[in-house]
């Protein structure tokens, strides 16, 4: 039996192991997933710290209160807690490549190299589209959005939202437009998988359209340029999708489909 320091990339080679060595594996990958989330978080602790990262959360909102207006905390924990969630949760975003690798790493040897093919760019793009989704409510919906509300509010009433209430709502937010940016996995997932084929996508364009609208009317505040701001990306975001999902296609197919599709003449 040699004796040889493991080579990096035997990791995601598959080899055939007993149950209770893949639980072994499954617990050392999230031993390893944990430490990466807690490292993150004992870094954020110490810089910029819980209070500033609520702070940074909280600018959008607070930039369209009315002058010396604040936040508010109606329970008496919740100067504590709310900002220690959001330090587990800015550690678990920024610790999520780690996290997702682990994954990764204990289902990649379980695959065929076509299927590796298939899966590891959904990853990556499922998780790029959910921080673009996220970064575009941040910086540009939330700004609409207050500047909308604070602008119906009656000048014998001084603001004053709660913290939970707040951090409720942004991670309402944060979630429906990360998820919206996931149109186009969808998109490639249904047609890769023989679901729907991308001509029926194509036909489904103009009902998509109407869908994104009643969409984003439910999940948005009731103002046009929330609404606007969720629909339009939505269906630029399904042409993407199905431009990407031909060439996924193309890329990802099994080897013996390959040379099925070479030996025919029609293809």
């Amino acid at each position: 039996m040699s004796t040889s320091p493991k080579d990096p990339e035997d990791e995601l080679a598959g080899t055939e192991q007993p149950f209770v060595a893949h639980l072994v594996e499954l617990r050392d990958r999230l031993i390893k997933a944990i430490i990466a989330v807690a490292v993150v978080a004992g870094v954020l602790a110490l810089y910029p710290g819980p209070g500033a990262l609520y702070d940074i959360l909280a600018a959008p909102l607070v930039a369209h209160l009315p002058k010396g207006a604040t936040l508010i905390a109606t329970s008496v924990i919740s100067p504590f807690i709310v900002p220690l969630k959001i330090l587990l949760m800015a550690a678990f975003l920024i610790a999520l490549p780690v996290v997702l690798y682990q994954v990764w790493a204990f289902v990649a040897p379980g695959l065929y190299s076509h299927e590796k093919k298939l899966v590891m760019p959904l990853v990556v793009s499922s998780t790029v589209l959910f921080f673009i989704g996220v970064a575009f409510c941040y910086f540009f919906v939330f700004g609409q959005v207050f500047a909308f509300i604070q602008s119906f509010a009656p000048k014998s009433i001084t603001a004053a939202p709660d913290i939970e209430a707040y951090l409720t709502f942004v991670l309402t937010m944060f979630i429906a437009f990360g998820a919206a940016f996931e149109v186009p996995v969808v998109v490639v997932v249904l047609a890769r998988m023989g679901l729907v084929p991308v001509e029926k996508l194509k036909e489904f364009r103009g009902y998509f359209i109407v869908l994104a609208f009643i969409i984003a009317a439910i999940i948005t505040p009731p103002d046009v340029v929330s609404q606007l701001a969720l629909a339009i990306p939505m269906c630029i975001l399904y042409e993407v999708g199905i431009w990407a999902a031909q060439l996924f296609i193309k890329h990802t197919k099994a080897p013996e489909d390959a040379q099925a599709g070479e030996a025919d003449p029609k293809s």
